[in-house]
């Protein structure tokens, strides 16, 4: 099976590292136009000139994503064949009783992982209907289909919403040709918060979780970005409104 994307544009959320970052630079090397998005502007500078190597075609663009006038600004006239929308994450927020949640500290987990999410595509969906096809896959998390490992509830809500926002496109955009999928990670040591969460459990509790994994470890970037280049591909065209989990284990 040989998946290729020359002469596709791919619009990628949270590609400034990590999970996005592999995205991005899987598309690059198999032809893609990439336009990588994220806030981080100088770990994009850095994923830039990575694309650059592979690449000639390819944009970063610095932007908060929860600004929906200056997403719909920059990106309009970007004819997407496909978006991934792997931005999100827990903020730098920790483990808390639900009880001193905060409304801030709840619309910003919120505003990563779906409010960004929404921004983007409301931009980006209008051109691919005309066209009559493309391809949407979000990144969502196990945490988007159980109890998440953070202790988060902004952060396990904020993923079941995703999920939930993926299954409902799926349905409204089918007629257009569209497929929406969603691809749902285990746990990856892809973020200053995800490693000190990692390094929280200690040892002994490091050594366990791996050992609970069918296959004995820990996933890494390109594991989810093989994934999501085959929800993009021609090979998944009758693949819809599915959490594809991408776990090692044989549930999330």
């Amino acid at each position: 099976m040989l998946i290729e994307f020359a002469a596709k544009t791919v619009v990628v959320t949270g590609a400034a590292r990590g999970i996005g970052g592999a995205i991005a630079e899987g598309f690059a090397a198999r032809g893609a136009r990439v336009v990588a998005l994220d806030v981080l502007a100088d770990e994009l500078d850095a994923l830039g000139a990575r694309l650059g190597a592979v690449a000639g075609d390819c944009e970063t663009v610095a932007l908060d994503l929860s600004d929906r006038a200056a997403v719909a600004e920059r990106l309009a006239g970007v004819e997407a064949d496909v978006v991934v929308h792997a931005a999100g994450g827990v903020r730098g927020q920790l483990p808390a009783p639900f009880e001193a949640t905060t409304p801030d500290g709840w619309r910003d987990i919120y505003d990563a992982n779906v409010t960004s999410a929404v921004n983007v595509l409301t931009t980006l969906v209008p051109a691919m209907k005309a066209r009559g096809e493309g391809r949407i896959v979000t990144i969502s998390s196990g945490a988007g289909l159980k109890p998440s490992l953070t202790g988060i509830q902004a952060y396990c809500s904020a993923k079941h919403a995703l999920v939930g926002l993926t299954r409902q496109l799926a349905l409204e955009l089918g007629p257009f040709g569209i497929t929406v999928n969603s691809v749902a990670p285990g746990f990856l040591r892809t973020s200053p918060d995800y490693e000190r969460q990692w390094a929280s459990y200690g040892p002994e509790r490091q050594e366990a979780m791996v050992n609970a994994i069918a296959m004995r470890r820990l996933g890494a970037p390109e594991d989810i970005a093989h994934a999501v280049m085959f929800l993009a591909s021609p090979f998944a065209g009758w693949i819809t409104g599915q959490v594809l989990p991408v776990s090692g284990h044989p549930f999330p």
